[in-house]
C-alpha cells in the first residue's frame, strides 16, 4: 500500500507562525490547477503498488472549488490504483466550512476532515491571524458531524505568549466536550522570515519559558489520556481506529508521491521535491521542463530517518528490522549507543521493539541524535 499527497498552495492570509509554502492570491489558481493534473498523469508510472491514503493539505485546500476538487479526483481514479475506501483526508479551515461545502466533500467520497483550529480562544487566533474565530471553530466542527464526518482531527498550538495554562486546560476540554477523535498538538515553533520572528526578534512580543511550555505538554499528555486518546506519536494523539493512516506511513517509511508546488515524494530508497514556486511550476511543467529534484537516499540516511522517525511513534524502532536492513557496523553502533537508554527509564523494551517511556518523550531528540550515524 502507498499514499498519495496533494500540496494546494493557497491561503486567504498568512498566519504569523507559518513558513510552508502557499500564495494569499487566487491569480493563478486555474494554471495551477491544470499543471497540477499534468504532473498527476506524469507520474503515474513511479507507483504501480495500491493507493490506500489520499492527503489534500496546504495551503488550505477548502478553497478550492467542487469542480476543481472532482477534476483532481477523478485524474487520480482513472491513473492510479486507489482501494475502495481509502483514507481520504482534507484539511480545512474552520472559516471555509458551511454545509454545502461539507456535503461536496463528503459526496467527492471524503472521509476524514483536518480542521485547522489551533484556539478556541480569540485572542490566540488574532496572535496567529488566523481568519476564522472561536464560535466558527466550533460550529464548523458542529455542522461537520451532523453531515455525518465521524473522522475528525484538529490541531492545537501550545507553549504561545497569548496562552496560559486555564486557556489551555480549556482548549484540551473542548476534544472531550465536541467529541474530537483525533488531534494534533504542537508547540509554537519560530521559523526564520515569518512575521512571528520578526515580533520575537523586534521584542514585540515575548514567548513564554521552557518550563512553561513543558507544563502544558505534560498536561496535554495527562489530559489527553484521561478522555481515552493515545500518544501514538508524540504531537498524535488518537482513540482506537481513529489514528492518521497517511503520517503514520510517513512514519513507517511506506511509499507515498507528491503533487504540486514544493511537494516531496518517497519511492523506495528515492526522495523527490518539487519546486516550491507557483509560477516555475506552472511554466516548468507546461514546457515539459524539469520542475523537481531527487536524491538517493543511502544507508546511513535511512536508518538516521527510521531511529528519528520511529521513536518518536509507539511502534518504535524495531531490532529485528534493523538487523536486517542495515550493514554490521551500523548495528553495531546502533547496540552500543543504545545500551546506556536501556538501563535508564527513558526506553523500554518489548518483543523486540524499544519505545519511549513517558519520561523519555522529554529528550526523544536527544536520544535519537546520540543513536544517529555520523
Amino acid at each position: 500500500m502507498a499514499g498519495i499527497y496533494i500540496h494546494i498552495p493557497f491561503c486567504k492570509q498568512k498566519c504569523s507562525y507559518c513558513d510552508f509554502h502557499f500564495s494569499t492570491s487566487l491569480k493563478h489558481k486555474d494554471d495551477l490547477i491544470q499543471a497540477l493534473i499534468k504532473e498527476i498523469e506524469q507520474k503515474k508510472e513511479l507507483i504501480s503498488e495500491p493507493i490506500s491514503t489520499i492527503y489534500f493539505g496546504g495551503g488550505t485546500p477548502s478553497l478550492m472549488t467542487n469542480d476543481d476538487f472532482l477534476l483532481i479526483n477523478e485524474t487520480l481514479l482513472k491513473n492510479y490504483n486507489i482501494i475502495e475506501k481509502p483514507e481520504f483526508t482534507v484539511e480545512c479551515n474552520p472559516d471555509d466550512l458551511d454545509k454545502q461545502k461539507l456535503i461536496d466533500l463528503k459526496n467527492s467520497g471524503v472521509n476524514r476532515l483536518s480542521i485547522g483550529t489551533q484556539s478556541f480562544f480569540d485572542d490566540d487566533l488574532q496572535f496567529f491571524n488566523r481568519a476564522h474565530n472561536s464560535k466558527q471553530a466550533k460550529e464548523s466542527i458542529l455542522l461537520a458531524q451532523d453531515i455525518g464526518f465521524e473522522n475528525i482531527t484538529i490541531d492545537l498550538i501550545y507553549g504561545t505568549p497569548t496562552l496560559d495554562m486555564k486557556k489551555w486546560e480549556e482548549n484540551l476540554n473542548q476534544i472531550e466536550k465536541l467529541k474530537i477523535p483525533h488531534l494534533s498538538a504542537y508547540t509554537l515553533t519560530v521559523e526564520p522570515k515569518t512575521t512571528l520572528h520578526h515580533m520575537v526578534k523586534t521584542n514585540q512580543t515575548q514567548l513564554p519559558t521552557d518550563e512553561e511550555t513543558i507544563e502544558q505538554f505534560k498536561t496535554l499528555m495527562n489530559r489527553t489520556k484521561e478522555i481515552g486518546l493515545t500518544q501514538y506519536e508524540v504531537s498524535n494523539f488518537g482513540k482506537e481506529g481513529f489514528y492518521s493512516q497517511h503520517n503514520s506511513n510517513y512514519w513507517k517509511g511506506i511509499n507515498y508521491l507528491g503533487f504540486g508546488p514544493s511537494a516531496h515524494s518517497f519511492i523506495e530508497n528515492k526522495r523527490f521535491w518539487n519546486v516550491s514556486n507557483n509560477i516555475k511550476y506552472i511554466e516548468a511543467i507546461s514546457k515539459n521542463l524539469n520542475y523537481f529534484e531527487k536524491e538517493l537516499i543511502d544507508e546511513k540516511t535511512a536508518y538516521n530517518e527510521y531511529i528519528l522517525t520511529r521513536l518518536r511513534t509507539i511502534w518504535g524502532v524495531n531490532l529485528s528490522f534493523l538487523k536486517t536492513t542495515f550493514n554490521q557496523k551500523i548495528v553495531e553502533h546502533f547496540q552500543k549507543e543504545i545500551h546506556p537508554y536501556l538501563n535508564s527509564s527513558y526506553l523500554q523494551t518489548e518483543n523486540e521493539s524499544i519505545t519511549l517511556t513517558k519520561e523519555g518523550i522529554f529528550i526523544a531528540d536527544k536520544i535519537s541524535s546520540d543513536l544517529f550515524y555520523v
